[in-house]
């Protein structure tokens, strides 16, 4: 499927309704397989209005799954300002149970449970803005770069963007076909350079593993702007940006310029290899969320959201992980540990957010405001 790039046309609206605050039901309007392994999932806007939101964010797919409520983060591949419908892709996971159950089961005509859109891996776009965005992408990490891209484009005449995209081989490239027609249609704003780790003799382009060299000398080959003027989002395998996080330190990059999203996190290792603090201990707290107050005490071991969960409290969660951020709340009272922070911002940190998923209560008088 062509994307529609800069035009948007008259858009059908589904008359599914919502199920309660924060969720929606949304059919299935269009399954798009994008390589043998990774489809975009299609979905007709509700009847009640377009769905709000911002390149770089994500939904939450909600599936029963072997009887079993499942939910999964996947970012938005479509752009606010271009897309007549918002899109997911998703990549297939050996073993992975949502990822696979879409895969082989959903179709267009579907109704899937969906978390509204949130996610901080976001810019704001303006028209007289004029930078040089520079996406790294590897594997489906494209997803939110691709959102990303097109609404700069889009809103912002007088930037440019450019996406480094590391990937397997060119079979594996994901949206492979688009990204040549928006480097077609804008010459002298929109660059790809793609690297590949298995490449054809007659591959002309980067060859092997993202390496700080690669990096330098794209970079050297980039268009260059003012100081301050570049900003740098990264989405792809941790060793990945990890390389790419260092190359920009190496190149004084400031870490203000520099915006990062992980798919997947280290907490549930930390937890393991970390032996339980002696604050840890079991603890009383108090849950707001959607009008009610919910009391109930958090063993060592558990997270908030988890004792929340198992008490049958309907808690707002995705990735369970300390990425996602859909179940941040605002800790007004007490003090907790959390196992990761990488999801919340230094300003939300500041100003007291926390993600319950992987939340420890570390005094006897913890609040949480979610929502």
């Amino acid at each position: 499927m062509a994307f529609g790039l800069f035009k948007k046309k008259q858009t059908e609206k589904s008359e599914i309704p919502s199920v309660k605050a924060g969720h929606l039901n949304l059919t299935v309007k269009e399954v798009v397989n994008e390589t043998a392994d990774a489809i975009s999932i299609y979905f007709e806007q509700p009847a009640s209005g377009n769905i709000k939101y911002k390149s770089g964010q994500f939904f939450t797919l909600i599936a029963n799954i072997n009887g079993k409520q499942e939910r999964r983060a996947y970012s938005l591949c479509t752009s606010p300002f271009v897309d007549d419908y918002p899109a997911v892709t998703v990549k297939r996971v050996e073993g992975g149970l949502m990822s696979n159950h879409l895969g082989d089961n959903l179709k267009a005509g579907d109704v899937m449970e969906v978390l509204e859109p949130i996610g901080n891996f976001t810019t704001t776009f303006d028209s007289n803005n004029e930078r040089h965005i520079v996406l790294f992408g590897g594997g489906s990490g494209i997803t939110p770069l691709m959102s990303i891209a097109k609404s700069a484009l889009n809103q912002e005449p007088k930037s440019k963007v450019s996406l480094i995209y590391a990937n397997r081989d060119s079979d594996s490239i994901i949206f492979k076909s688009a990204l040549t027609q928006m480097e077609n249609d804008n010459p002298e704003r929109f660059k790809v350079v793609h690297v590949l780790g298995e490449a054809p003799p007659e591959w002309k382009g980067y060859k092997g593993l993202l390496t700080q060299d690669i990096i330098k000398e794209a970079l050297d080959m980039l268009p260059k702007m003012e100081e301050g003027q570049t900003e740098f989002f990264m989405c792809g395998p941790g060793p990945m940006m990890d390389i790419v996080e260092s190359s920009l330190s190496n190149l004084n990059i400031p870490k203000t310029q520099v915006h990062k999203e992980s798919f997947t996190s280290d907490a549930a290792k930390k937890k393991e290899n970390e032996p339980v603090s002696n604050e840890i201990i079991a603890r009383e707290v108090t849950v707001i969320y959607d009008g009610e107050e919910f009391k109930y005490t958090v063993e060592p071991g558990e997270t908030i959201l988890e004792k929340g969960l198992d008490e049958d409290i309907d808690l707002p969660f995705s990735c369970q992980s300390g990425l996602c951020t859909a179940c941040r709340g605002k800790c007004v009272s007490g003090k907790v540990k959390m196992d990761e922070d990488e999801g919340l911002s230094e300003a939300e940190l500041n100003e007291g957010y926390v993600l319950p998923c992987v939340s420890h209560p570390l005094t006897d008088d913890v609040v949480i405001e979610i929502g």
